[in-house]
C-alpha cells in the first residue's frame, strides 16, 4: 500500500510554497518600482491569484513589504553567518569576507535596489520588523572575533570597531551597484561591468585590510 500524506502536513507545504511564490513576485516589484509605486494588484495579476489570496497571507501591503525585506536582509546574512572564514589568519579572513560581500550584492542587485528605497522612506518598516531587529548581530560578532585575533597577533593596529569595519565593505559593495547609472553618467565607466569585477572585488578586500594593518611603518 502506498503511504497516506497527511493532508494538514500537504496543506501546509502548499501555504509555504505560495507564500514563497508571492514573496518572488513582489520582490521583484518592490525593487522595480518603490514601496509607493508598487501595486498589489499588479503583483496579484503576476500570480495569476488575487488581492484577496495576498492579503490572506500577508494581511496588507506593507506587511508584504516588511516581509519582502526580512526575506532579502535574511538572505545576506545568512551567506555572512555561514562564512567560512574563522579557521583563516585575521588578514585572510577579513579579506575574504568582504569579497563574500561584494559577490552577494553583485549577484543580488534587487537587495540593493530595496535598501535604496527603504532609506527614502527613512527605515520606517524595518523599524517595525521584530525579525529585522537583532539581524545584524551575528555579523558584527564575527568581524569582533576577527578583529580580536588580529589585535592579538600584531597584525591589525588600527583601532577600529566591527560596526565600522561592516560599512566600510557595504558602503564600497553597494555604492557600486546602488550608484552605477549615475556614476556612468558622470564618468563615463560601467563598474558593474565584466571587465572591472575581478579589480574592484580585489580592491575593497585590500582596503579594509590595509586600512586596519595601518600605515607601512617600514617606509
Amino acid at each position: 500500500m502506498k503511504p497516506v500524506t497527511s493532508q494538514p502536513a500537504a496543506r501546509q507545504r502548499d501555504a509555504e510554497r505560495t507564500r514563497a511564490e508571492i514573496l518572488e513576485v513582489a520582490q521583484r516589484e518592490f525593487a522595480r518600482n518603490g514601496y509607493a509605486g508598487a501595486r498589489v494588484d499588479e503583483i496579484a495579476a503576476l500570480m495569476r491569484t488575487t488581492k484577496r489570496m495576498i492579503y490572506y497571507y500577508f494581511g496588507s501591503k506593507e506587511q508584504l513589504y516588511i516581509a519582502v525585506l526580512e526575506k532579502a536582509y535574511a538572505e545576506v546574512r545568512e551567506v555572512e553567518r555561514t562564512a567560512d572564514v574563522e579557521h583563516l589568519a585575521p588578514v585572510e579572513a577579513i579579506r575574504t569576507l568582504a569579497e563574500l560581500t561584494f559577490d552577494h550584492h553583485d549577484a543580488h542587485r534587487e537587495f540593493i535596489k530595496l535598501v535604496a528605497i527603504e532609506n527614502i522612506h527613512q527605515a520606517e518598516h524595518i523599524r517595525k520588523s521584530e525579525v529585522l531587529a537583532n539581524l545584524g548581530t551575528p555579523v558584527l560578532d564575527l568581524i569582533e572575533r576577527i578583529l580580536d585575533s588580529g589585535t592579538a597577533s600584531g597584525e591589525f593596529v588600527t583601532e577600529a570597531d566591527a560596526i565600522d569595519v561592516h560599512m566600510m565593505i557595504s558602503a564600497f559593495c553597494f555604492f557600486r551597484v546602488a550608484n552605477q547609472h549615475t556614476f556612468g553618467a558622470l564618468f563615463g565607466r560601467d563598474m558593474t561591468a565584466p571587465e572591472h569585477r575581478a579589480r574592484l572585488r580585489r580592491m575593497v578586500g585590500e582596503m579594509v585590510v590595509s586600512y586596519l594593518k595601518g600605515p607601512d611603518r617600514s617606509a
